[in-house]
């Protein structure tokens, strides 16, 4: 019995000596003691969570070198490779997690559109329910801060800067021509559908080093990545139709979407200010082929082919019969891209676009033809060393070749033009998160303009600190570079690029739905393209002599919380902008520039009529234009924009919607600037007509159905 008692006690005594006690405390970079802390060693049971003083202590029978573990929620994971021994008596300081919602957000310049951005100024949804936007990607973003009314145009026009000082692209991937062209006075629309986005960031300036060859802003749109389930949509509108198919397999699932437009019904039905040949008609086809690999890497092909064509004769002063214009467009587009998380913190996204466009165009008695090739080829790598720090670097190239025929077929005389316009690019940012109130972001990108035989150098840099809860401030700076336009390329060989420069300061709000933002800007430009003529054109002079700014202020407020079944937003935006550039003789404030921009939107939904309303209010006032009769250049303004739109969305039922919309239902006749004659009459005056829309309003009927694995999808999020 002594020799059982005596073995169970040296085994016993035997298993106390073997254990090793693991102690320490746990605090905050602060000091601050940690309560509830989970403590572990690595691939055992043995750990123990801290006290409300911070201080933990276990036992364990490990030995030789572990890896001790300590988490908790908020802050970065600590982990630490050592021999046991060694854990005792230690202190943990754990790190502030910056990627958890309450950390400070780098936005300067940024509007973010999806549901996953930490602070959305608007949603998937709002894109295209929006009164005004009639269903273009391009037309909510109209809505925003630091845009300008440019109605008769209908592309992006933002703090100061022309449509072409814009670029997008998708998926990282620059788009070369993502416009539908169009006439005189006529809108043009973006090529791409809706549906086929999960979110969009617009910059409204002093973006990310990443992307280049834009003055003034750049709007990045993001394709979903996997669709949720099959599914097919029909539509059936008064200017056409279209139907779409989703097919799932596997890893593997595809898309198609088509649609035929033909205005010539509406026209007959809504006549306009043009006398038209032949209606606009198009035909559209998207196809989406996504797969997902073993190892979770995403490979995206997108292709997309659109045909329009439409032959009119508007009404000119000085033209007694009328301006005759035509146009035959065809443009293909392709897009791949491939993203892929590697080990250690890296991941990779590449990608290339190709985009061959073709236009013939008629111009009273004279025809051109042009074909522009171009291509994008990008590729990124980024490494996450933590929450606190991230960088990321890539290469990319940028392709074009364009040529130009121009006939003028009285005279049977023929000009041809062409040019390439190549870039090759590298940058490189970095993410540094000091906490969660404060955070910098600095990167720089290096350009060489092969056909300009140029090299550029952009800095950018941005801050954000956190001054509360629900509140911070940022700044921002950044160099800009892009090549001159295609119109003048084609007949200038000695130009370099233009570039400007942006300051940014950016307060915001978030709370609850709700979202405000105010920022103030300048932008200085230099080496802006001039020439010495009245059109440009293959005789002309042109030189980088132009200069020019642009300052003001942008104020944005969103509330989906006060008023039920309410969601509205309201921004405006003040513009201070003159340069000299094109053939100015002076310095003056473009014709596209409205001093002051308003608008306010609001949608409500009444769910005993289970119908979404929505109002579009947009005011802007005059721009300038040239009066021949007064002494002075650019020397007047237009009188005020003015346009109220409505649109309505009733659900039949679950998976069926009748869409109404009007555009400027009030019928207010807005002027965007006048034509004069080129002779002045008898008594010296030169007689004027005012350039307006060419319909004053617009009207829109659809039916939309759906037709998905759930009965319970439809395509409000689309219309």
């Amino acid at each position: 019995m002594k020799s059982i008692l005596l073995t169970c006690f040296l085994f016993l005594s035997l298993i106390t000596y073997s254990q090793t006690v693991i102690s320490g405390k746990v605090t905050t970079t602060k000091g601050e003691p940690i309560e509830g802390a989970n403590i572990y060693l690595d691939g055992t049971y043995d750990g123990t969570s801290s006290d409300s003083s911070g201080n933990f202590n276990f036992t364990t029978t490990e030995k030789n070198t572990q890896t001790l573990i300590v988490s908790f929620i908020s802050f970065e994971t600590y982990t630490k490779m050592d021999l046991v021994t060694n854990f005792k008596a230690i202190t943990i300081r754990l790190k502030e997690d910056m990627s958890t919602l309450d950390a400070v957000v780098i936005n300067a310049g940024s509007f973010d559109a999806g549901d996953k951005a930490r602070a959305v100024a608007l949603k998937p949804l709002d894109i295209v329910t929006t009164a005004s936007a009639l269903g273009d990607v391009l037309g909510a973003f109209q809505t925003l801060p630091g845009t300008s009314a440019n109605d008769e145009d209908g592309r992006l026009f933002v703090r100061g800067g022309d449509a072409e000082e814009t670029q997008i692209f998708i998926d990282g991937i620059r788009v070369f021509a993502p416009f539908v062209p169009s006439g005189n006075n006529i809108p043009t629309r973006g090529r791409f559908s809706p549906f086929l986005f999960k979110g969009m960031t617009f910059s409204t300036g002093g973006y990310s080093a990443e992307y280049g060859q834009a003055l003034s802003s750049v709007l990045t749109l993001n394709t979903i990545d996997q669709p949720d389930q099959e599914k097919t949509e029909i539509q059936l509108m008064t200017v056409g139709a279209g139907i779409g198919n989703t097919q799932i397999w596997g890893k593997n699932s595809f898309s198609i979407n088509t649609s035929y437009i033909n205005l010539s019904p509406y026209q007959v039905a809504f006549p306009d200010r043009n006398e038209w040949s032949k209606p606009f008609e198009s035909v559209n086809g998207e196809m989406v082929y996504r797969y997902t690999t073993k190892n979770d890497g995403l490979l995206k092909l997108y292709s997309a082919f659109s045909y329009s064509s439409f032959d009119l004769i508007q009404d000119d002063i000085n033209f007694d019969d009328g301006f005759r214009f035509g146009l035959e467009n065809t443009n293909l587009y392709f897009n791949a891209s491939y993203k892929q998380r590697l080990d250690n913190g890296w991941s990779l996204a590449t990608g290339m676009s190709y985009t061959n466009e073709g236009s013939n165009l008629k111009l009273e008695e004279n025809a051109v033809s042009n074909t522009e090739n171009s291509a994008h080829i990008k590729f990124k790598l980024k490494k996450r060393f933590s929450s606190r720090l991230k960088l990321n670097f890539g290469v990319e190239y940028f392709l074009t070749d364009f040529q130009e025929d121009f006939s003028q077929i009285n005279s049977k005389r023929t000009f041809d033009y062409n040019f390439q316009n190549n870039i090759a690019a590298a940058f490189t940012e970095t993410d540094i998160f000091f906490s969660k109130k404060l955070a910098v972001k600095l990167g720089a990108r290096y350009e060489n303009s092969i056909s300009l035989n140029e090299y550029t150098f952009s800095p950018r840099a941005s801050l954000a600190y956190k001054t509360g809860k629900n509140e911070q401030f940022s700044f921002a700076y950044g160099q800009f570079y892009q090549n001159p336009k295609n119109e003048y390329l084609k007949f200038a060989e000695n130009l370099t690029s233009e570039n400007a420069a942006h300051y940014i300061a950016n307060y915001q709000y978030t709370k609850d739905r709700q979202i405000f933002r105010a920022e103030a800007y300048y932008k200085s430009y230099d080496d802006l393209v001039q020439y010495n003529d009245q059109f440009a054109g293959p005789m002309t002079t042109y030189t980088n002599d132009g200069n020019g700014f642009a300052k003001g202020v942008d104020v944005f407020w969103r509330d989906g919380k006060n008023i039920k079944n309410l969601d509205y937003w309201v921004s405006y935006s003040f513009l201070d902008t003159k340069r000299k550039y094109k053939n100015y003789p002076t310095t003056a404030t473009p014709n596209f520039a409205s001093q002051h921009n308003l608008s306010v939107v609001g949608k409500y939904w009444v769910d005993s009529w289970k119908t979404q309303l929505g109002l579009s209010y947009r005011f802007a006032t005059g721009r300038t234009y040239t009066n021949p009769n007064t002494s002075g250049f650019l020397n007047q303004k237009t009188p005020n924009y003015n346009s109220v739109s409505i649109n309505a969305a009733y659900l039949i039922s679950q998976q069926k919607i009748l869409y109404f919309s009007v555009n400027n239902v009030l019928g207010t006749e807005n002027i965007f600037g006048y034509n004069y004659r080129n002779q002045p009459n008898a008594n010296g005056f030169y007689n004027r007509q005012a350039s307006r829309p060419n319909a004053d309003q617009f009207f829109f009927i659809g039916f939309f159905w759906s037709i998905s694995d759930d009965k319970k999808e439809n395509q409000l999020n689309n219309l």
